[in-house]
């Protein structure tokens, strides 16, 4: 006979139920399996504009017709709804899996601030809830069938990164750096963390590389230029592309408002697009 235990329905006994429940590790196998790419989008510090381009590469990957999902993993800082200007909560599945939210016809999106009751929470967990907590997220979520996810990863190279790279069976990591020295030797650091974890770091993209000034169509070299090309050569990662920096950039990120959609002729949108298909290219 059915019960109740505070408003959720079960049956059986309390051993029956614990048989029921599957290892986690094997709800993440499940959540990731009809995925063809998987890759965990990372960088050695934060701010060198890692969610933007995780966004911004999902997007441009949709828009070459692929199937592509969108992951947000960044535990303190998920920023990807409001990038989106996604505010609906995802839905669910009678086998109480979430259901990402559809941006387009292409693209569904999902973020781990899903599962916080207030968007201004802080999250003051030790290591071992934050891994728990992600592991049941990524295990969590009813993807399908997808031709990319894309992962953005909290930045660094501590416990979340860790955490996330080590669930995530034949994912592969793209790097994102700015040009300047001090972000070049996180690069390395990011590179020698996928050697640890035994993850290919497939790619690196140097971003807010150059910047044209609106006004007389200078070009300045903002942080330099060049230094992620060199250093992908140096350690045998591929080079996927340089994004130049672009003040509408952040604009559209703060309202919500799709970049691409907004800027379609834009160098960043045209540098995007030649980075997605370096991609495609690359895993055919």
């Amino acid at each position: 006979m059915s019960k109740t235990q505070k408003g959720v329905p079960f049956c059986g006994t309390r051993q029956q139920q614990q048989q029921k429940q599957k290892d986690p590790s094997e709800g993440v196998r499940e959540s990731l399996e009809k995925i063809k790419h998987k890759f965990i989008v990372m960088s050695g510090k934060g701010g060198v504009g890692k969610t933007s381009t995780s966004v911004n590469l999902a997007l441009a990957l949709a828009d070459m017709g692929f199937k592509v999902g969108l992951m947000d993993v960044d535990i303190h800082g998920p920023d990807i709804p409001r990038m989106l200007g996604l505010s609906d909560m995802p839905g669910v599945t009678q086998d109480r899996k979430m259901i990402p939210i559809p941006y387009s016809d292409n693209l569904v999106a999902i973020s781990i601030e899903s599962l916080s009751l207030s968007k201004d929470d802080a999250i003051i967990w030790r290591g071992p809830i934050k891994h728990t907590v992600i592991q049941q997220f990524i295990g969590d979520v009813a993807w399908g069938s997808l031709d990319f996810l894309i992962i953005d990863s909290p930045p660094g190279t501590g416990d979340e990164p860790l955490t996330v790279a080590q669930l995530i069976p034949g994912a592969k990591a793209i790097i994102v750096t700015t040009p300047q020295e001090v972000a070049l030797a996180d690069i390395r650091k990011s590179i020698n963390f996928c050697k640890t974890v035994k993850m290919e770091a497939f790619g690196l993209i140097e971003n807010m590389s150059g910047f044209t000034c609106p006004h007389c169509g200078k070009e300045v070299e903002l942080f330099g230029t060049g230094g992620g090309e060199r250093t992908a050569k140096e350690t045998g990662v591929n080079f996927l592309g340089k994004i130049p920096f672009d003040t509408n950039m952040v604009k559209c990120g703060d309202s919500g408002v799709s970049y691409r959609a907004k800027y379609p002729d834009s160098p960043v949108t045209k540098a995007f697009a030649d980075v997605a298909k370096r991609m495609a290219d690359l895993v055919k």
